[in-house]
């Protein structure tokens, strides 16, 4: 059977899918993913990206952190692409229980999807450390060098995870929840490699995982279908009855 067919009967066929998506489902949309040969992690700074996007470096280089944070990682007039724009429709026809995402660019919320949990944070929320007051991204961008609170004058720190933190307990609760009781599981755009995001695919116990990513990852062979393509192209073929 072709591919897209059986993938079609797949989703057809259930009303208990739950996608798990990496770098690569917004990378259609013009957004670099981090560790692809042209990816952030790839191209020349004083600072490796992985350095600069931690918690210590926050703490200690704020101005440097917030010089590459406002260059590389707000992205504000990207749009959602194929893969979003079926994934919100797959969850307005009652089929997709959830998105879970690697991304902090909320293009899947943007496309409309509304269970959406975001492992990594958001570019779009960032608080005082000092008083919690939240900012969105254009008020991020448009600062001064280190953004800081109108309210009380303290720094503002955005709402993605930073290497050397952890993520969010309500938020992994609520995905491996979905994860868990899913009948097929969607696992696109990430290399799961990078943990301990990836490890939540564990849990699944469901009928059938597919997988979609640009490049081999270690759990193709667990899979019961693969493509190795852009996710856009391949959820744009499905249609949603």
């Amino acid at each position: 059977m072709d591919k897209i067919k059986e993938l079609q009967n797949i989703i057809d066929n259930s009303n208990k899918i739950v996608f798990f998506g990496g770098a690569g489902v917004s990378t259609e949309s013009g957004i670099p993913d981090f560790r692809s040969v042209d990816g952030l992690y790839n191209q020349k700074y004083d600072y490796p990206p992985e350095e600069i996007l931690s918690h210590t470096f926050f703490v200690r280089r704020t101005e440097e952190f917030y010089r590459f944070y406002k260059d590389k990682m707000l992205e504000l007039d990207i749009q959602p692409n194929a893969a979003h724009k079926k994934l919100a429709e797959l969850e307005r026809a009652g089929k997709l229980m959830a998105v879970v995402t690697q991304n902090i660019d909320e293009l899947h919320q943007k496309a409309g999807s509304k269970k959406v949990y975001e492992l990594h944070g958001s570019v779009h929320r960032n608080y005082c450390t000092n008083c919690g007051k939240f900012f969105d991204a254009a008020y991020i961008k448009n600062s001064a060098a280190v953004p800081v609170c109108d309210a009380c004058g303290g720094l503002i720190k955005p709402d993605v995870v930073l290497y050397e933190e952890g993520l969010d307990d309500t938020t992994i609760r609520g995905a491996v929840s979905a994860i868990a009781n899913a009948e097929v599981l969607i696992v696109a755009g990430t290399s799961l490699t990078v943990y301990p995001a990836a490890g939540l695919i564990q849990y699944f116990r469901g009928d059938k995982l597919v997988l979609i990513n640009r490049d081999p990852t270690p759990v193709d062979g667990k899979a019961d279908l693969v493509f190795h393509d852009k996710v856009g192209q391949v959820l744009g073929q499905i249609s949603v009855k």
